[in-house]
């Protein structure tokens, strides 16, 4: 007798009435039932409160939910695209919204993907893995621990994937709670490290001294493995950089995303966080209190089995991108070398002067009461305040916009946020500042409030006992290949116009701050890859590269010496001009730079007529922008001279905004990530040369085009020498008898003495 085959019952939910028709979409492959959260088309922002959905969810066996806030409604889930595609909780499919596809194309390979596994879900062709412990499993026993760390040496397989559970998120402030290891697809063990003795670790560094060691984010785990264990690995791999060569964009390169999108696991960690956020409840725990140790093994086990599993599985799909040659060179070469060397520098700690962070703490409050004291006097605020019947709060854009533009009656410049409202952002307050006093005095306060507030109260609790802060530094991050920070200090978003945070990292007695820029590198790198002689003989010439440039492009009666005082307007439209088209700007962009950096109204007609004299005398690299620019339309990406690869598949956008963004893009890219690839393959060349020689010098930061090190007194010269020959060595993109700039300041802190000028 042959069953008959019950067709599953499936509703589809989107946040308001669309026109998408979703039967097309979904190719009539399966009936269901079309809802809305909110049946009001009209609301543009749906809310909670404009919920109307009525709906049986136990009357469905599946419910489709179109973006993220039909995800969020019914799962308190937030992210979408990591979920599109996946079951959650048995019932509900998740997709992204289609409606996307318009402005944002690359979205459509998300879409698809998402759209076949949610048919095959339904037709009972994907049902997902059931984890238990027959494929993660726990290890408490000394001998168990040592029976499989030796199966692991023992297995075929060249590489195991290992992965840590910590206290903490750096080495000096937590310890390793166990190791979980998968040394092939089938199953990933979680071992207490309370059970290691000297056998267990002599069988661990004979596994990494024989197999390639597969980490998800290895400058995490390589920190934890050597400071505790002094573990060495002299072959690992990372699926994270593996995965950023395949999508360089941001997000969505962590393990649990991956695992979601690449493996047959789906969520496995849920049960383990729904654990969490129950046991902090009930004692009242704070989400940033809470640290893993208070999690129990038997919980913590499934969990960190399936992470090295996972990494194993991750590995065995990604490592096919190594076949690409220029990949498997930026890999190898950059990458790779990259994790090493940013793992040793975060661990050499940015060193700081916690007597001069206390000394500006203390300072820079009794500015700020000041600077707060001199506003409540001005008699336009006491006005103010005496006809809105309550204080001034300088926080307040609400109030600062009433003081603004409705009391003192000044003009909005025409910036707005992003809800539409008159913007009052430093920039704005700035400009404001011209015509009146009162912008002025609300910068003052938000500037020294910032400092305090976002940096000297925040380093000073998070300074390690030998006065380091040990932050982070990011491969991954950004599309150009640029470091980024984060972590407990972002080194790159120190402030400029005040010295008082950099004149708080400070060298040891007998010891240099030495601070390595390169200079003028984007156009150095351009006028090699446009193979643009007139624009390489600037750089021959020598002198000031920008006043070079304008007495080239307008011809002009004196020396380049004198180009600074006698045509100042004419050299900063040269300089607006250099890196403007670098990254697509017409004549209105040039006209505003340069009418802002001078404070001299500069016309897009003189624009214009500078960007054409600029390209007359500088024809090939007009060729060469064209040249990428027509590339970058028909392919839709682009190769960096390194290798690194753009995927730019918004060129394909019918926005016309958007295309021209992407072509923007490409053009940065292609100039940013080599000028940042220079630099960094410079440092991890100088960091090898440290070790070779013994040096006690210590590279500790790498901000924007800068390498900051901490030199004692007897090797300034020779550190200076050497690491001007790795930044200079030629690498393919380099200008005979001139190489790329290098500018070396020394000071005994990285202000460079301004701090003492500042504060005596």
């Amino acid at each position: 007798m042959t069953g008959t085959l019950i067709k599953p019952k499936v509703a589809l939910v989107e946040t308001k009435p669309s026109r998408t028709n979703f039967k097309q979409e979904f190719e009539h492959s399966f009936e269901f039932d079309q809802y809305q959260l909110c049946s009001d088309p009209t609301i543009k922002k749906v809310l909670k409160s404009h919920c109307d959905i009525q709906i049986d969810i136990a009357a469905y066996d599946w419910i489709i939910l179109i973006g993220s806030d039909a995800l969020k409604y019914f799962t308190k889930i937030n992210s979408v695209t990591a979920y599109s595609g996946k079951a959650v909780d048995g019932k509900f499919l998740p997709i992204i919204n289609p409606a996307m596809l318009a402005f944002k194309p690359e979205a459509k390979k998300t879409w698809d993907t998402s759209k076949d596994s949610i048919i095959a879900y339904i037709a009972g062709e994907v049902k997902d893995v059931v984890i238990d412990e027959s494929i993660a499993f726990g290890i408490q026993d000394t001998t168990e621990a040592n029976k499989f760390i030796q199966e692991a040496i023992d297995a075929p397989k060249p590489y195991i994937a290992l992965d840590s559970e910590t206290t903490g998120l750096y080495p000096r402030d937590g310890y390793i709670l166990g190791l979980s290891l998968a040394y092939d697809d089938k199953k990933g063990a979680y071992i207490d490290t309370e059970c290691f003795d000297e056998e267990t670790e002599r069988l661990l560094q004979e596994l990494f001294d024989k197999k390639t060691v597969i980490f998800h984010n290895a400058k995490f785990d390589l920190a934890f493995f050597e400071y505790q264990f002094n573990f060495k690995f002299p072959k690992f791999e990372d699926t994270m950089l593996l995965h950023y060569l395949i999508d360089e964009n941001p997000g969505g390169h962590g393990l649990k995303e991956l695992s979601l999108k690449f493996t047959p696991y789906g969520d496995y960690e849920k049960e383990m966080y729904a654990w969490m956020d129950q046991y902090r409840k009930e004692r009242g725990i704070k989400k940033d209190e809470f640290n893993w140790g208070m999690i129990p093994f038997d919980i913590m086990k499934l969990y960190a089995g399936m992470d090295a599993l996972c990494t194993f599985l991750l590995f065995e799909k990604f490592v096919k991108i190594k076949q690409n040659p220029k990949l498997n060179w930026v890999y190898e070469n950059i990458l790779i070398p990259g994790c090493r060397f940013l793992t040793d520098i975060q661990d050499n700690g940015v060193p700081f002067d916690r007597d001069r962070l206390e000394f500006s703490q203390v300072k820079m409050q009794n500015d700020i009461d000041h600077a707060v004291t001199e506003m409540y006097k001005n008699p336009a605020i006491k006005k103010f305040e005496e006809i809105q019947g309550k204080p001034f709060n300088p926080n307040s854009t609400v109030q600062l916009r009433k003081l603004m533009f409705d009391f003192l009656g000044l003009n909005p410049t025409g910036k707005k946020t992003g809800t539409g409202a008159d913007s009052t952002d430093v920039e704005v307050l700035t400009e404001l500042a011209q015509v009146s006093p009162v912008p002025g005095l609300i910068i003052d306060i938000r500037q020294k409030s910032k400092i305090k507030n976002t940096y000297l109260d925040k380093i000073i609790p998070q300074l390690d006992r030998d006065s380091r802060l040990r932050t982070g530094f990011n491969l991954h991050t950004t599309t150009s290949g640029r470091l980024s920070s984060s972590g407990k200090l972002n080194m790159q978003q120190l402030p400029r116009d005040n010295p008082t945070v950099k004149g708080c990292i400070k060298a040891a007695p007998g010891h240099k701050i030495v601070a390595m820029d390169l200079t003028t590198a984007e156009v150095y790198v351009v006028a090699v890859l446009a193979e643009d002689e007139a624009l390489k003989d600037v750089f021959r010439s020598g002198g000031n590269f920008h006043s070079t440039l304008a007495k080239k492009v307008f011809s002009l009666p004196c020396e380049v010496e004198d180009v600074a005082k006698l045509y100042p307007m004419q050299r900063q439209a040269t300089k607006a001009v250099t890196f403007g088209i670098l990254y697509g700007a017409g004549a209105n962009k040039i006209s505003e730079q340069v009418t802002k950096d001078s404070g001299v109204y500069f016309s897009r007609n003189e624009a214009q007529e500078v960007i054409d004299e600029y390209f007359k005398e500088f024809h090939k690299l007009k060729s060469w922008i064209e040249q990428n620019q027509k590339f970058i339309q028909q392919n839709g990406f682009i190769y960096s001279f390194f290798g690194r690869k753009r995927r730019l598949p918004n060129v394909a956008s019918t926005d016309k905004g958007v295309q021209s963004h992407s072509v923007r893009s490409g053009l940065n890219f292609l100039v940013q990530s080599v000028a940042s690839d220079i630099n960094l393959l410079g440092a991890i060349d100088m960091e090898i040369h440290l070790k070779a020689n013994k040096m006690e010098a210590r590279i500790f930061a790498l901000v924007h085009d800068s390498i900051l090190a901490e030199v004692p007194d007897g090797e300034i010269d020779s550190y200076m020498e050497a690491l001007q020959k790795y930044i200079q060595l030629d690498r393919g993109i380099s200008i005979p008898g001139a190489p790329v700039g290098c500018d070396f300041e020394v000071g005994d802190d990285y202000s460079m003495g301004k701090f003492e000028k500042l504060y005596g």
